[in-house]
């Protein structure tokens, strides 16, 4: 008897097979967000998705959601509006390290200053993939790239260290290979009010694992097994990636705070009430 696979309703089945490479990491991530969806009873009619450009970008078109593939480095922007415009809907930015932190890091920075209601999944795989593997905001020193043969030599993003510290009220980092935390852990983040942040550490087989004489997509998930120590709570300082060195992974920061629009109504209604008593004088 043959059945569907359970991430069959949350997908646009006309549009696959997807671009994605053999060994890619992005796959599994959706399929955790399918799973972290149906656990915390989410409707798809209250949810939008919204990517940029590069490999993660293409989640947009895949899924069967309201969704938006925006241009490159602003799926942020977007996402804000659609939040502003409409409160009440589960808003998602799902893209990668370099359309989020390079031309789109700006715009992070200021949506987790602001608290804005919305989840961050950032797929990281150290580098431009889509574009044929040029060195990019997270990739570490000493690993090549095209546009590092002899080694990357600019200091890499700590994401989660740089999330924390511009205001996000939840952040975590799991790789690939860690599907049932990650299905726990976006659970968390779409129940979370205010800016949540996932960074997700996947294979690029064609570009980065290649390049590096890395071996195969099984050979980073094998390593993703054997170098991951796990500690929840740990201080973001203390998160950076070295290359091919033990990666720290958990949910670090889980906070609370007003969200932006939270923030927004407490001032107008303050500042309604103010002028109501300067125009009704301190007697009504």
């Amino acid at each position: 008897m043959n059945e569907l696979h359970p991430s069959v309703s949350h997908l646009r089945e006309d549009r696959l097979p997807h671009i994605w490479c053999p060994g890619c990491g992005i796959g599994t991530t959706v399929n955790t967000f399918s799973r972290a969806l149906e656990d915390a009873g989410y409707n798809e009619k209250n949810i939008c998705i919204v990517s940029g450009i590069g490999c993660t970008g293409r989640t947009a078109g895949y899924v069967n959601f309201d969704s938006f593939h925006t241009t490159h480095g602003r799926p942020i922007p977007f996402a804000t509006g659609l939040k502003l415009a409409n409160p009440d809907m589960k808003v998602v930015v799902y893209s990668g390290d370099g359309d989020l932190f390079a031309i789109g890091g700006n715009h992070f920075i200021h949506a987790a200053r602001r608290n804005m209601d919305m989840t961050v999944i950032c797929i990281n795989n150290f580098i431009y993939a889509m574009t044929s593997g040029q060195a990019g905001p997270t990739t570490p020193l000493t690993a090549t790239a095209t546009t590092a043969p002899y080694g990357c030599y600019e200091p890499s993003f700590n994401l989660p260290y740089l999330a924390d510290s511009c205001g996000a009220v939840y952040v975590a980092r799991w790789t690939a290979y860690h599907v049932s935390q990650l299905v726990k852990s976006m659970g968390e983040a779409l129940k979370k009010k205010g800016f949540s942040f996932i960074e997700i550490l996947s294979p690029c087989p064609t570009y980065y694992e290649r390049r590096n004489k890395l071996g195969e997509a099984l050979d980073r998930m094998s390593f993703y097994r054997k170098n991951s120590v796990i500690r929840n709570g740990a201080d973001t300082r203390e998160t950076d990636i070295e290359y091919q060195k033990p990666i720290v992974l958990g949910k670090f920061v889980d906070r609370e705070k007003p969200s932006y629009i939270e923030m927004m109504h407490q001032q107008m209604q303050a500042t309604l009430k103010d002028r109501y008593v300067a125009w009704k004088g301190p007697n009504g």
